[in-house]
């Protein structure tokens, strides 16, 4: 009975999970039926916009067929007329071609019949010398003189009639122009000497150190002289202490013992010790100060006159001038106002400024090693500025400042031009009464040396030597020739600043006494 039971509960359940596997497969049927009948019909829609995008396909291919036929058209024309154009060039092409072999051909001929005409005036020429060498030849034959003798003798003559009339003539033209170059030159070193304005003081000898007491004045002397014996040793200047209140003097002519004398005098008397041993010591870390103190003022020198190509051993050397002299004008304050007055010049006349400015700040350079190194300064400067290289036309301006080799430039007399307006400008120089004194003796000596020169003096504090000659030995011609030869001997033979005038008078005296 029981197992009756649990077949009929099985057959139950079983009937009852067919009748629900039964409902879930028929809504799935049912589902995917639907989906299936939406697939179509997006399919249906897709076809029907892939016709329509093929119909636009074929419509746009039409249009784009039409229009490259219209393009294709377009361009045949184009190209047609282009071609046309090109025919017609290239005739016009061929016409001017034949138009210049013609006129190559006119101008060979021509060229042929030029160089005819030339031969013929050739053979002209050597018929014509020809004969007039014969010519020559027949009056030399006459007249028994060749040709060099007549026109020595033609030459003599004249000059013997006409020379005080050629030597008139030459006296005007030439003071007619030198009155012309003289104007416009005063006016063009006025101009250019009122632009620049400098200092006027010299250099002095001798240096004041003040002190703060006249008792350091017995520390200075030390115990017997020795500190200041050491002192004046290791300087090489003299210290002057005499009854002059609160004060020393520190005399020499050399301007860096001077002021490396000066600078450790100071610090001696800071300090308050000295002594032989610490004068040394601050003598010698002195001269190293005053060492760099030269490349400082050599780079402020190039820097005012805007040189930057210098080496910087070049500058020291520069520097180097701030502590020489010239008749008592420092020599690297000479140069710069020298490169200043250069420029200016160079501006008015056109040269090449930077030239002028290189050349007048180195026309000295040999200055600063003259005492160390045998030979001029001059010849010392121009192997300074070989070592480092220099450009040329300064070097040729360095060497002929003073006239050593003939001036070939334009820069080179400016630099010649500016060095004497520096150095002849009152108050620039001095030198003492009796190198003065011999300096006017000895430009008096030199003009009297000269045959016919009666007399001769020097005027114009040396700028100028007046000479009187004897009528009867000289002539106006000779006269000329004695002014340029005594000039060239005072250049040869004296050393002398600035520019120096030689005025040669010759005087007729008539004297006839009434009786």
């Amino acid at each position: 009975m029981e197992s009756i039971i649990i077949l009929v509960v099985g057959a139950v359940i079983g009937l009852l999970a067919g009748w629900s596997l039964f409902s879930k497969g028929k809504k799935i049927s049912s589902s995917l039926q639907a989906e299936i009948d939406s697939k179509e019909s997006e399919l249906r829609k897709a076809e029907s916009k892939l016709g329509n995008a093929q119909n636009e396909i074929k419509a746009a291919e039409n249009e784009a067929r039409a229009s490259a036929k219209e393009i294709i058209s377009e361009a045949r024309l184009e190209a047609q007329e282009m071609s046309n154009k090109l025919e017609k060039t290239e005739a016009r092409l061929e016409e001017k071609e034949k138009g210049l072999d013609e006129k190559v051909q006119e101008i060979d001929r021509q060229r042929t019949a030029v160089a005819n005409q030339q031969k013929d005036v050739e053979n002209l020429k050597t018929e014509l010398s020809d004969a007039s060498a014969k010519h020559r030849e027949a009056l030399e034959d006459v007249a028994k003189l060749t040709q060099e003798e007549a026109k020595s003798q033609l030459w003599s003559e004249m000059e013997v009639e006409y020379g005080d009339h050629f030597a008139k003539q030459i006296d005007v033209l030439r003071e007619v122009k030198k009155d012309e170059y003289e104007e416009d030159a005063k006016n063009l070193m006025a101009e250019a000497m009122q632009r620049y304005a400098s200092e006027v003081a010299t250099e002095s000898t001798s240096t004041i150190v003040q002190l703060p007491s006249d008792d350091i004045k017995g520390k200075i002397i030390g115990k017997e002289g020795r500190n200041i014996v050491a002192f004046e040793k290791m300087t090489g200047v003299d210290i002057i202490i005499d009854d002059t209140p609160g004060a020393i003097i520190i005399s020499g002519y050399d301007l860096a013992r001077r002021y490396v004398a000066k600078l450790a005098m100071e610090k001696l008397i800071k300090d308050g010790r000295i002594q032989p041993a610490r004068i040394e010591e601050v003598v010698t870390k002195m001269k190293q100060e005053v060492s760099k103190m030269m490349l400082e003022f050599g780079k402020r020198a190039a820097s005012e006159l805007s040189i930057t190509n210098f080496p910087q051993d070049l500058l020291k050397i520069i520097g180097r001038l701030r502590f020489r002299t010239s008749y008592g004008q420092n020599i690297l304050k000479h140069s710069v106002e020298m490169a200043n007055i250069g420029r200016m010049l160079a501006q008015e006349i056109g040269a090449d400024e930077r030239i002028v400015v290189e050349g007048c700040l180195l026309h000295d350079i040999g200055k600063a090693l003259d005492h160390e190194v045998s030979g001029t300064h001059v010849e010392i400067g121009v192997e300074i500025c070989k070592r480092y290289k220099v450009r040329d036309e300064v070097i040729h301006c360095v060497a002929a400042h003073h006239e050593d080799i003939p001036m070939e430039t334009p820069e080179a007399f400016i630099v010649a031009a500016a060095d004497a307006i520096s150095g002849a400008r009152p108050g620039s120089r001095r030198e003492s009464m009796e190198a003065y004194v011999q300096r006017l003796k000895e430009l008096e000596e030199v003009a009297k040396s000269f045959e016919g020169v009666e007399r001769a003096f020097a005027i114009s504090a040396g700028r100028e030597v007046r000479v009187y000659v004897d009528t009867g030995k000289i002539d106006d011609l000779k006269q000329q020739e004695l002014a340029k030869d005594i000039a060239k001997k005072i250049e040869d033979e004296l050393t002398y600043p600035g520019v120096i005038k030689v005025n040669v008078i010759r005087e007729r005296r008539v004297e006839v006494q009434a009786t």
